[in-house]
């Protein structure tokens, strides 16, 4: 049966519309025309300061191409990794680009967007240490970031944990001999050793295979899959791979990207 003229027109109108990306309206934005995005400002190659004292790093660069994606204006928030999760709960911002790694016990807590970045924990040590494989940091004293996953990876190998409120501080006390090991992320620290020069090198083997994600306050799903939306197609035009390789030397993009759970 044939429908009437008026009928299809209004038929490929209702299409035409829900093909569309959704309106900034309905992103769930604490502010209109704004994405406010919290970030440390301190944590390369993440985040971090440029010389001309602008922020960079590779969470800003793919935010911001996520703000310039959806037509909105990056707006960073500074705040400590240790009040991130209270400050998304209070609704201070619309997420967090910090390096946070996706858990099932965080993923409790928040919703996360899918994986933007793959990466892993290393054991950094001094050159020339007989650390020389994660299992040898039994019965050493190891530095960690306070409220991070790798403190119980540590703990887990029988090291003695310090604790840091800065992973720059871990790697200074490392190079002066106070502690062992330092246990971070192989993309920080690798970043931290060639732009430093530090005399440090790290276990080939890693401690544990993460994806970091940007998490959500729950409740915000249409602006999580516009998220999603942003970071697929950056990834698949070749511009996340652009932005993220001249600070560390290659494309960070998870080949199987942990997906939000909805």
């Amino acid at each position: 049966m044939r429908l009437p003229f008026l009928t299809v027109l209004a038929a490929a109108a209702i299409g035409a519309v829900m093909s569309q990306p959704v309106a900034a309206q309905e992103l769930e934005l604490i502010q209109p025309g704004k994405i406010l995005i919290a970030t440390e400002g301190t944590y390369p190659p993440f985040s971090m300061r440029a010389p001309d004292g602008t922020l960079d790093g590779l969470e800003i660069r793919v935010g911001k191409e996520i703000a310039r994606r959806l037509n909105l204006e990056y707006t960073p928030v500074i705040i400590k990794w240790e009040s991130l999760l209270v400050g998304l709960e209070a609704g201070q911002y619309d997420f967090a680009s910090d390096a946070m790694d996706i858990t099932a016990e965080r993923q409790k807590q928040v919703m996360f967007a899918d994986g933007w970045l793959e990466s892993g924990g290393r054991v950094v040590t001094k050159k020339g240490s007989d650390i020389k494989k994660a299992a040898d940091i039994k019965g050493r004293t190891v530095g960690v970031l306070v409220a991070s996953t790798w403190q119980k990876l540590a703990e887990e190998r029988g090291a003695t944990v310090k604790t840091y409120k800065a992973e720059s501080d871990a790697l200074q006390d490392l190079v002066n001999g106070n502690i062992d090991g330092v246990i971070t992320d192989s993309i920080a620290a690798a970043y931290a050793i060639q732009e430093s020069k530090l005399p440090l090198t790290m276990t080939e083997d890693y401690v544990s295979h993460v994806q970091k994600g940007f998490p959500f306050k729950k409740g915000k799903p249409n602006l999580v899959k516009a998220v999603n939306k942003a970071l697929a197609d950056m990834v698949a035009d070749g511009t996340y791979a652009k932005l993220t390789t001249p600070i560390i030397g290659y494309s960070p993009a998870p080949k199987d990207p942990i997906r939000t759970q909805f």
